[in-house]
């Protein structure tokens, strides 16, 4: 399915709503350079991206092709250079670093590869910590019932050493999704699981992504995991090289 007609899938009109699929992610020639220990670096190439509401993207490529860079962009821990940068409704561009902080706080969750748990805190507190710096007074009340979720309801007393990699990135996924974000950003969620239990760890991240019709990006390596989304985005060099329907 050429770029075109994916756009056009995505913009048809809802016969039961009666309106149009909201877009979330609006990215045009994107490009991002980086200082590196050479030089400056072209990371990203005139990135062109658009995501829609309740539409599961996997983000392919190998090693260096510009995943991580693109998913940090969109979660505006990295500033582009040049292009449109547009996600659920924010011109990243023109936010100030408190802007971003609220923007993250209340539109995004990010799930990292490495977990990024506070060792100190148990699974409950790690889940409830973002909502209470949101403000939210049932933040461990709704924290106990996203870990219920993850299948970790028994685990809620537990610190992240005490968890398997697996339960660790399901207390990150729950973490993630507790805000209630417009959008899901996941970076190579299963790299440091084995095989088995990334599996299983990817489809609970997309069947809960589904449930609740977010809008998710994710990036992996494992091309056979990514062909369960609703489409697949493969990028190479900083540039998007093929957008095409998968079997999710």
């Amino acid at each position: 399915m050429s770029v075109t007609e994916t756009t056009a899938v995505a913009e048809q009109t809802d016969a039961s709503a009666g309106k149009k699929a909201e877009q979330t992610i609006d990215v045009r020639n994107l490009k991002l350079r980086l200082q590196g220990p050479a030089g400056i670096v072209e990371i990203l190439k005139g990135v062109d991206l658009s995501l829609y509401a309740g539409e599961r993207v996997s983000l392919v490529g190998p090693s260096g092709s510009g995943k991580t860079s693109l998913l940090m962009v969109i979660a505006g821990l990295e500033q582009a250079q040049e292009g449109v940068v547009n996600v659920c409704g924010n011109d990243l561009r023109a936010l100030d670093e408190d802007g971003l902080a609220l923007y993250r706080r209340h539109h995004v969750g990010i799930v990292f590869q490495d977990f990024h748990l506070i060792p100190t805190m148990s699974a409950l507190e790690n889940v409830a910590l973002p909502m209470e710096f949101a403000g939210r007074k049932d933040a461990f009340e709704k924290a106990r019932a996203e870990l219920e979720l993850v299948g970790l309801g028994h685990r809620t007393d537990h610190y992240p050493g005490q968890l398997s990699g697996g339960e660790q990135q399901r207390v990150a996924l729950a973490r993630a999704l507790a805000t209630d974000p417009e959008l899901l950003l996941a970076d190579e969620p299963t790299g440091n699981l084995d095989q088995e239990t990334g599996d299983r760890v990817f489809q609970m991240l997309a069947d809960l992504v589904r449930t609740r019709k977010l809008a998710a990006l994710i990036a992996t390596h494992d091309r056979s995991l990514a062909a369960r989304l609703d489409r697949v985005v493969t990028i190479d060099g900083g540039k998007l090289v093929e957008l095409s329907t998968s079997g999710g």
